[in-house]
């Protein structure tokens, strides 16, 4: 982790870290976080080799410009500047009580949800229509929710019934929600950039003295969302699902390594490759 003069860390997860105030005793008397996003990569719960340099400071931009676009949604966004040292690569934060599921939205079919299509035709107990295609636009857009993991551990998808017996009616109904609503405006977004918003998760939480539910986290970047581009996706080619996220990583992972043991090491042009990707959709999206 990052030695900061005024910061302390107190967390190392994946592809972030976690720090309170030097002054603060312990995580849960901090008035305020630093959320670094680092370069490190992840897929299939492994941390990969090599990182990917520029990544956090790209999806720090992008996530901070997001928040920016809704700003009539509580985000947790404070208003003191991260320190110089991370280099663009930090958040500094309001803590929250943070629920524990993620708010997954899709409006397409794909990933974890196009498989569970394929041998039972429902998305996380969601019955759809028949005979839809991987990649098909869905007739609207899903809440399909999961529990977080660990590190090492994998996220579990769950049906809304779960999730309500894990939050409660209220929370549960309030979480889709909200996370319907922002999805919809998002994928808008996108859409008048040439960008397709396939899904995305959300995570929110309490601010601690108000009880206010609070969009937290990251929010719409290349590693929590899966891009695509409009024009290729129109074109319906095979290569209409070439994607803006780390969709490139996983698919070369599941053509170059068989899930068992350490991965092996990410080849210099599918780094370069990420890279160039993250940089195309910020330039898309932050580019009046």
């Amino acid at each position: 982790m990052t030695l900061l003069s005024d910061w302390k860390p107190v967390y190392s997860g994946k592809v972030r870290e976690l720090y309170i105030p030097q002054s603060a005793s312990s995580l849960d008397e901090a008035e305020k976080l630093l959320i670094v996003a680092t370069d490190r990569v992840s897929a299939f719960d492994h941390i990969l080799d090599p990182e990917i340099p520029g990544k956090g400071e790209l999806l720090t931009r992008l996530s901070t410009w997001w928040f920016s676009q809704f700003p009539d949604i509580p985000n947790h966004l404070h208003d003191e500047a991260p320190p110089a040292e991370c280099d663009g690569q930090g958040m500094v934060v309001e803590p929250l009580a943070m629920f524990p599921v993620e708010c997954v939205v899709r409006g397409y079919l794909a990933g974890s949800g196009w498989k569970e299509y394929q041998s039972e035709g429902t998305v996380c107990g969601i019955l759809l229509p028949e005979g839809l295609s991987e990649g098909d636009r869905l007739p609207e857009p899903i809440y399909t929710p999961a529990t977080k993991a660990a590190v090492g551990d994998h996220d579990e998808n769950i049906t809304y019934e779960q999730s309500v017996d894990i939050l409660g009616a209220e929370d549960a109904a309030e979480l889709r929600r909200l996370s319907l609503d922002l999805y919809s405006r998002a994928a808008k977004k996108c859409e008048e950039r040439g960008v397709i918003l396939a899904d995305t998760k959300f995570e929110w939480g309490r601010r601690t003295q108000s009880g206010s539910i609070t969009l937290g986290d990251e929010v719409l970047t290349s590693d929590s969302s899966r891009y695509w581009d409009g024009e290729l996706y129109a074109g319906g080619g095979i290569d209409r699902l070439d994607s803006f996220d780390k969709q490139i990583v996983r698919n070369w992972l599941s053509e170059n390594w068989g899930f068992t043991g350490t991965p092996p090491t990410l080849p210099a042009a599918l780094v370069d490759q990420t890279r160039g990707r993250y940089e195309e959709l910020i330039a898309r999206m932050t580019t009046a």
